[in-house]
């Protein structure tokens, strides 16, 4: 039984505790942005994007406001727009679809492998069509999607790849880093992502030149250079500040990664016949646990037993795309994606940054156990 632990707080994240660890430097470089006021399309992007991409093992990085804007231009950079079908996922963050909605396309979604939460490639295939332009593979929870049959399929029907790398920074599909694997990755650096902004951010990576170079105008009002617009644009740049802040936590981020893989792994272990199920992890995969995800048919009742005991947890995600109100007009049912519809009604993700504790995971561990 949960004693005298019972009082102790575990946050869902905590990101005063990472700017303790690095604030001197984090300091100097914001104050240095500041003092020069150059905050747009300045050195510290320019560097930003060559490490990232460096990282990512890309030719070229692509910064823009957010992961949203990220999957989008990424989107339109290859062409896609009206008329054309984007296949994704029914089990991921809803920006996902709304990017290829906002280029006019149309989103397909597909169930999931009930295993790994990502897509299910032969879903994908079933699902291809004479419209089918894209599709956007998600790396659900920081675990790569098994991309070798999506690009195979991919490839057979001359379809753009588009990795939705948002929760995967630094993650590992086959030994190779995610972002290098299709046709482009989009990446986000949300605050509370493995590498987070002090505000929000984004990035594409690809080693196509011609993508690259449209990214870079579109982002910047349709832009070739300062005044003379080639191409119909849009303002969405990640700004200095938040550039110079990545760089830093950039140099610290497999380390990050590494922690999360040992929490996991403390998680995995204690809560081994707990009456939970722990996160799959696929052989072919180096995950980077941007969250936790457990399952249990009495999601709802643990989650207030945890609430109650100190322990925030998060849910990712309670209402699949399909059901949501935002979209009616893709004319989905209740019943069609039957693996992500049972899940949403089950997964929990449990608290996961690099700073937990053992005695934090320990005490998570003990009141689930508790709960029975």
């Amino acid at each position: 039984m949960v004693t005298q632990e019972k009082t102790l707080q575990v946050p869902f994240v905590d990101l005063k505790a990472q700017y303790a660890s690095i604030s001197q430097e984090i300091d100097a470089v914001v104050t240095d942005v500041i003092r020069r006021g150059a905050f747009i399309l300045g050195p510290e992007l320019r560097s930003f994007e060559a490490a990232f991409a460096e990282f990512c093992q890309t030719q070229y990085a692509v910064g823009v406001d957010c992961g949203t804007s990220a999957l989008e231009m990424a989107l339109r950079a290859f062409g896609v727009g009206p008329g054309d079908e984007v296949i994704t996922t029914a089990n991921t963050y809803i920006a996902t679809a709304f990017a290829a909605s906002h280029t006019g396309a149309t989103p397909v979604l597909v169930d999931i492998d009930p295993e790994t939460y990502n897509m299910d490639p032969a879903a994908f295939a079933r699902a291809i069509t004479p419209r089918t332009k894209a599709v956007i593979p998600v790396h659900l929870y920081g675990q790569p999607a098994d991309m070798d049959p999506i690009l195979e399929i991919a490839r057979a029907k001359n379809l753009v790849v588009i990795e939705d790398a948002c929760q995967a920074h630094g993650a590992r599909y086959k030994g190779h880093r995610l972002g290098g694997l299709g046709d482009a990755a989009a990446f986000s650096f949300y605050p509370a992502k493995n590498l987070g902004a002090y505000g929000d951010g984004g990035m594409v990576v690809t080693s196509n030149p011609h993508v690259a170079e449209t990214l870079r105008m579109l982002r910047n009002e349709g832009q070739s250079e300062k005044y003379y617009h080639d191409i119909k644009g849009y303002n969405c740049l990640l700004d200095n500040i938040q550039a110079a802040v990545l760089q830093v936590k950039l140099k610290r981020l497999e380390g990050w990664n590494q922690r999360r893989r040992e929490h996991a792994a403390l998680y995995d272990r204690l809560l081994k016949d707990s009456g939970v199920l722990t996160p799959h992890v696929a052989p072919y995969t180096e995950h980077v646990y941007h969250l936790y995800v457990i399952r249990t048919p009495k999601r709802d009742d643990l989650r207030a037993y945890l609430g109650e005991r100190g322990i925030s947890t998060g849910i990712h995600y309670p209402i699949p795309i399909h059901l949501q109100k935002a979209y009616p007009d893709l004319g989905y049912r209740r019943g069609d994606f039957p693996f992500t519809e049972e899940y949403s009604q089950q997964i929990l993700s449990l608290p996961m940054f690099p700073e937990l504790t053992d005695d934090m995971i320990e005490h998570v561990a003990e009141v689930i156990k508790d709960f029975g």
